[in-house]
C-alpha cells in the first residue's frame, strides 16, 4: 500500500496507512523507507513485490512485461493476480483522495486542499 502511495502522493493515504503500519508494529525507520521508494529493508522476494508495486504505480498500472514475469515467477500466477487486484484498489483510493484535494482547492480558492508544492506547480 505505501509502495503505491509514495508514488501516487495521496496524503489521506499516506496518513492513512502510515497508521495502520505503526499499530501493525513496523517501524517508523521502514515506513520512511518505503514512503521515500526504498525497499532495501526487504528480503528479495518482498522487495520484488514492492518494486512491482512501485513500477505498476508509476506506469499507471501499465507495467512492462518482464516485470510482470518476475512477479508471477516469484509469486504464481494467482498471488500475482491477487497483487494486482490490491493495487488496483490503492490506485483508486489515491485517486479519489488526489481529487478530492483539487476540489477542495478549487471550491476554497486555493486555501484548503493540495500540498504546497502542488499548489506552487499550479499556479506556475
Amino acid at each position: 500500500m505505501m509502495a503505491v502511495t509514495a508514488v501516487n502522493q495521496c496524503r489521506y493515504c499516506s496518513h492513512y496507512h502510515t497508521r495502520e503500519a505503526l499499530a501493525a508494529g513496523i517501524p517508523l525507520s521502514e515506513i520512511d523507507q518505503l514512503l521515500g521508494g526504498s525497499v532495501t529493508a526487504y528480503e528479495p522476494r518482498e522487495a520484488v513485490a514492492l518494486l512491482y508495486a512501485q513500477h505498476w504505480a508509476e506506469t499507471d498500472g501499465h507495467p512492462d512485461t518482464e516485470a510482470r514475469l518476475r512477479l508471477v515467477e516469484d509469486y504464481g500466477t494467482d498471488m500475482a493476480s491477487d497483487i494486482e487486484l490490491v493495487l488496483r484498489l490503492i490506485r483508486f483510493g489515491n485517486l479519489i483522495g488526489n481529487t478530492l484535494d483539487y476540489v477542495l482547492y478549487r471550491i476554497t480558492i486555493g486555501r484548503w486542499g493540495l500540498s504546497k508544492t502542488d499548489r506552487q506547480v499550479l499556479e506556475s
